[in-house]
């Protein structure tokens, strides 16, 4: 599809990744690909490196990527010296050149430390860095089980809904991990000593209460987007809330107060929590509860169908609230998202796709549940770590 910054739906900019070189990564040894903006559609039989081209435009925001996988398992087997992404995305907030890796980071012992990046040529202080260019949003087939998974993974999934919209709520948790990692090594250590953990409780509960009050602000916008959604849509209104003790008193008092609230919390449950052996009470606990507004019934309960209609049209609204508030469209990442959707949610995904007007790589085994993309989409065919014009 030919298209420019100018010409995008509403007058927005698009960022897009116009060029994408990989060196040691997953499958591929050194590819370079120029992407067009709008829809790009890889095709390919399963194990032909389709979700791997995906998976490094996810290492172009802060965290593991969309796999969360270990840094040795992403350098290309046989690699002597780590993975290398560098990327040339345009649009909205200018042109940039950005490159992350792990090439010449390895640890003493041989094992791949942190990946760096290195924006238009220079260190960037961290990977937040990225965020001033683009956003990056993803569903995969490993996110069908949210509904029905651990709490854990729906926690996540708030934080990366939070993080594409506020860039500093990534170092929020980490800062929070941390204090909390420290307080359960004092737990586990049955120490007594109050000045550190009352040092350690105190960073918790302003890290904490940040954490929690950012995630019930992005279901309050995410509410909003949702409502405005038609009452036919076919990926269904949802309801959404957070279920916590911290969530529920920054509900009912100043989040001031709340952070009060969970300091308290913190010393009056030591003993309680040194029985456990780690911090029962925080952020770390909450959450995300999700209904099928117009069936009244918890996602959880619906059909697989229903659950991937569901979650799709959570991340599409998303993708709207990101576009209203950075004021560009984020890039979606749609991984086999056509084979689990029939005809009619085809249509619908392609037809909201081009309203937003963004970069959304989708990727399938069968063209033919694309096929009406012909003429608006870029098509490239995956095989054995190699791309063509498909």
């Amino acid at each position: 599809m030919e298209q420019t910054a100018s010409d995008t739906p509403h007058g927005r900019a698009q960022t897009h990744v116009a060029r994408l070189l990989l060196t040691d990564f997953r499958n591929y040894a050194s590819t370079a690909l120029d992407f067009s903006p709008g829809p790009v559609v890889l095709t390919g039989e399963n194990g032909a490196g389709k979700t791997n081209l995906l998976e490094a435009i996810s290492f172009l925001t802060p965290g593991r990527g969309m796999r969360r996988a270990a840094h040795d398992d992403v350098a290309r087997a046989g690699a002597a010296d780590g993975f290398a992404i560098h990327a040339r995305v345009e649009g909205a907030f200018g042109d940039v050149e950005i490159g992350t890796g792990t090439i010449g980071e390895r640890g003493p012992n041989g094992e791949l430390s942190g990946r760096k990046v290195r924006i238009n040529g220079a260190p960037a202080r961290n990977a937040d860095e990225m965020l001033d260019w683009l956003r990056v949003i993803w569903l995969t087939p490993a996110m069908d089980a949210l509904f029905t998974g651990p709490a854990a993974d729906r926690r996540r999934f708030m934080d990366r809904l939070v993080l594409a919209i506020d860039p500093t709520h990534g170092r929020r948790a980490l800062d929070f991990e941390k204090a909390m990692r420290g307080r359960n090594r004092l737990l586990s250590e049955q120490s007594r000593d109050d000045r550190w953990f009352e040092a350690i409780e105190i960073q918790m509960a302003e890290t904490g209460t940040a954490i929690a009050a950012a995630r019930l602000e992005i279901v309050r916008l995410l509410t909003g987007m949702i409502e405005r959604l038609p009452e036919d849509s076919l990926f269904p209104k949802s309801d959404i809330a957070l279920q916590g003790t911290l969530e529920e008193a920054i509900g009912a008092m100043p989040a001031v107060e709340a952070e009060e609230v969970y300091r308290r919390s913190l010393t009056d449950n030591r003993a309680r929590d040194r029985a456990a052996g780690r911090t029962l009470d925080g952020p770390h606990r909450s959450d995300l509860v999700v209904r099928h507004r117009p069936k009244d019934m918890p996602a959880e309960l619906c059909s697989t169908g229903e659950q991937k209609a569901l979650l799709t049209g959570l991340i599409l609204s998303h993708a709207r609230l990101v576009t209203e508030l950075s004021g560009a469209p984020p890039i979606l990442l749609l991984d086999e998202i056509a084979a689990h959707l029939d005809a009619g949610r085809r249509a619908a995904l392609f037809e909201i796709l081009e309203e937003l007007g963004c970069q959304a790589f989708m990727t399938g085994t069968d063209a033919a549940l694309f096929s009406s993309l012909e003429g608006r989409a870029q098509f490239l065919k995956v095989s054995g770590g190699a791309v063509v014009v498909g």
